[in-house]
C-alpha cells in the first residue's frame, strides 16, 4: 500500500553514494545472473524429473515385479464388495464437503481462497514468481522533483483520509451499543501502517521504539495504552507514544489535540533539523512520517472543534512544506474543510490541481466536482421544464459530472439520498467500493444538503440513468470452491448410485478401471501365448 511505504528514504551523498553504487559490481551481477538462471531453469526441472521417474520405472519393471503387483491389485479389487465402494465414495464426499464449507467460510470472511492463498504464498517463491517491488520508498528524489510514479490500481485498499479518532469517536459507539465499530481486519491494517510508518528500520530501533512496535500489534486497546506509557517512561520525548495515547486513550477531541501537541513538541528536534539543515539525507523516514501524521491530525482536530480557517491554513502549510505527499490525499481533508467554509472558488482551485487523469481518482474528487457543477444549476432546475425545453449547457455539464461520479462509484447516491442507513466509516476503504461510499457520504452529506436542489438533481440523474448499482469490484468465486463443490457433488452421487444399484455400479467400475482392463488384457495375452506353446509342442 502507498500509505504503508515511508515517505522519504535516507539517500547516500557524495563519496558514500559512489561507494554504494560501485562496490563489488561483479558479485552483484553474478548473483542476479544466478537468480535469473534458477528461475529460468525451474520450469524445465519438473519435466526432467518426470522423465527420469518414467525411465526408472521402465528399467526396474522386472525387479519390482510390476506385472505381478498389478495382477494382485486387480484380484484384490475384484474381491471388494459394493459396501466398500459406498464407504469410499461417502468418505470422499464428506471430506470434500468439509473442505468446501471451510473454503466458503474463509472466502466470506477474508475475500479469498485459503488453498489459493497458501499455494501462492508458499509455491510462488519456489517457482521463481516473486513479484518485483521497489524498496526505495514512495519518492526517491529529495530535491523537490517527483520521480515518475508507478501505475496505481484503483481497486485496492487505501487509508481513509478522514478516519475518525478511536478513543474520542469510535469508542462512543462501543459505549452505547456494546459493539465494536471496526473489524479486526481493518484494525490489523492500521497496525501495519503504524509499524511501517513510525518504527522505520528494525535494525536501528531504540528501546522505546521496540516497545511501540509491539504496542501497535497488540489487539487489546488497554495493552496498547500500557505499552505507550512504558515507552514514555523510557523516553519522555517518545512522540509515537503520545500519538497512540491521542488516538486511543483520549475520550474527547480537545484531549486528543493536547496529546498531539505534546507529540509535536517532542518531535520539535526533528522539525528544527528540517528547517535548519535543508537536505533530507540525514532525516529518517520515520521522523518525517511521524511529523506529517501529527500535523495532519492536529489540523483534523481543529476542523472538528470548529476552528475551520485554522485547519485550512494548517493543511495548506503541510501541503506546501511537503509537496510530494499527493498520495496521502491530504487534499481531501482540505476539500471537506473548504466546503464547510463554503469557499467554492478555493474548492474549484484544488480540484483543478488534483482532478487530473494521471492521478488516482476518488469519490471525493468526482462527487465534489459534480456538486460544484450541480450547485450552479440545481436551485432553478425542474425535470418537467428540462424535458420540455431540453438541457442547457450548464445543466448538461452538471449531468455529465454526475454521470462520471456515479460511474466511478455507484454506491454513493443511495447514501446521499438516504436510501441506505449510514454507519461509522472504516479506517480503510476500497476504492470504488461500498466502504468508500460510506466514508464519503458520512462527511459530505451535509454539503450536498446545503446546496439547494443538488440532491434533487442527483436523484433525477441517477434514477433516470442508472437502474442497477454495480458491485464493482465484483468478487468471483475462487476456483477451489467450485472444484470442491463439484467433487463433493460427484462423489455423493457415486455413493448414492452404488448404494442403490450395487451390481450395476460394480460392472461399471470394472469396465472403467485401468487395472481391470490391464488385467484382462494380460490374461488374454497369457491365454494366447499358452495356446501357441501347446500347439508348438504338439507339432
Amino acid at each position: 500500500h502507498w500509505h504503508m511505504i515511508p515517505l522519504f528514504t535516507a539517500q547516500p551523498s557524495g563519496k558514500n553514494m559512489e561507494d554504494a553504487t560501485s562496490s563489488n559490481p561483479q558479485s552483484i551481477g553474478f548473483t542476479e545472473k544466478l537468480k535469473s538462471w534458477l528461475s529460468w531453469s525451474w520450469t524445465y526441472i519438473c519435466a526432467v524429473w518426470f522423465a527420469m521417474v518414467l525411465t526408472m520405472i521402465y528399467v526396474l519393471r522386472s525387479p519390482l515385479k510390476l506385472q505381478d503387483t498389478l495382477t494382485s491389485a486387480s484380484v484384490f479389487l475384484n474381491t471388494l464388495t459394493p459396501k466398500f465402494y459406498v464407504a469410499l465414495t461417502g468418505t470422499s464426499s464428506l471430506i470434500s464437503g468439509l473442505i468446501l464449507i471451510f473454503e466458503w467460510w474463509y472466502f466470506r470472511k477474508y475475500g479469498t481462497s485459503f488453498i489459493e492463498q497458501v499455494s501462492v504464498s508458499h509455491l510462488r517463491p519456489l517457482l521463481g514468481g516473486v513479484e518485483s517491488s521497489t524498496t526505495t520508498g514512495l519518492f526517491s528524489s529529495v530535491n523537490g522533483e517527483a520521480e515518475p510514479r508507478p501505475s496505481v490500481s484503483e481497486c485496492k485498499v487505501w487509508r481513509n483520509p478522514l478516519n475518525l479518532f478511536r478513543g474520542a469517536e469510535y469508542s462512543r459507539y462501543t459505549w452505547v451499543t456494546g459493539k465494536e465499530p471496526l473489524t479486526y481486519y481493518d484494525m490489523n491494517l492500521s497496525a501495519q501502517d503504524h509499524q511501517t510508518f513510525f518504527t522505520g528500520d528494525t535494525q536501528q530501533l531504540k528501546s522505546e521504539d521496540t516497545v511501540m512496535q509491539k504496542a501497535w500489534r497488540e489487539r487489546n486497546p488497554q495493552a496498547r495504552i500500557r505499552a505507550a506509557y512504558q515507552a514514555i517512561e523510557m523516553n519522555h520525548e517518545c512522540a509515537a507514544a503520545y500519538v497512540l495515547l491521542a488516538e486511543e486513550e483520549a475520550t474527547t477531541i480537545t484531549e486528543a489535540e493536547r496529546l498531539f501537541k505534546q507529540a509535536l513538541r517532542s518531535g520539535k528536534r526533528v522539525q528544527d533539523q528540517i528547517t535548519s539543515l535543508g537536505p533530507f539525507e540525514i532525516i529518517t523516514g520515520k521522523d518525517i512520517n511521524l511529523l506529517v501524521y501529527i500535523k495532519r491530525r492536529l489540523a483534523m482536530c481543529a476542523r472538528k472543534l470548529g476552528r475551520i480557517k485554522e485547519a485550512v491554513k494548517m493543511m495548506r502549510d503541510l501541503m506546501k512544506e511537503f509537496p510530494l505527499l499527493g498520495m496521502l490525499n491530504i487534499h481531501e481533508n482540505l476539500l471537506e474543510a473548504l466546503l464547510e467554509l463554503q469557499a467554492y472558488a478555493d474548492v474549484q482551485a484544488v480540484l483543478a490541481k488534483y482532478d487530473d487523469i494521471s492521478l488516482p481518482k476518488s469519490a471525493t474528487i468526482c462527487y465534489t466536482s459534480a456538486l460544484l457543477k450541480a450547485r450552479a444549476v440545481s436551485e432553478k432546475f425542474s425535470p418537467e421544464a428540462a424535458s420540455r425545453r431540453g438541457l442547457s449547457t450548464a445543466e448538461m455539464n452538471a449531468v455529465e459530472a454526475i454521470h462520471r461520479a456515479v460511474e466511478f462509484n455507484p454506491h454513493v447516491p443511495k447514501y446521499l439520498l438516504e436510501m441506505k442507513s449510514l454507519i461509522l466509516p472504516p479506517e480503510h476503504i476500497l476504492k470504488r467500493g461500498d466502504s468508500e461510499a460510506v466514508a464519503y457520504a458520512f462527511f459530505h452529506l451535509q454539503h450536498w444538503k446545503r446546496a439547494e436542489g443538488a440532491l434533487n438533481l442527483l436523484h433525477c440523474t441517477w434514477e433516470g440513468t442508472f437502474h442497477e448499482v454495480s458491485v464493482y469490484p465484483k468478487k468471483e468465486l475462487p476456483f477451489f470452491i467450485l472444484f470442491t463443490a463439484g467433487l463433493c457433488s460427484f462423489t455423493a452421487m457415486l455413493a448414492m448410485l452404488t448404494h442403490q444399484f450395487p451390481e450395476l455400479m460394480g460392472v461399471f467400475a470394472k469396465a472403467v478401471s485401468p487395472l481391470e482392463q490391464y488385467s484382462q488384457n494380460l490374461l488374454g495375452f497369457n491365454i494366447v501365448l499358452f495356446n501357441r506353446v501347446v500347439f508348438a509342442s504338439t507339432v
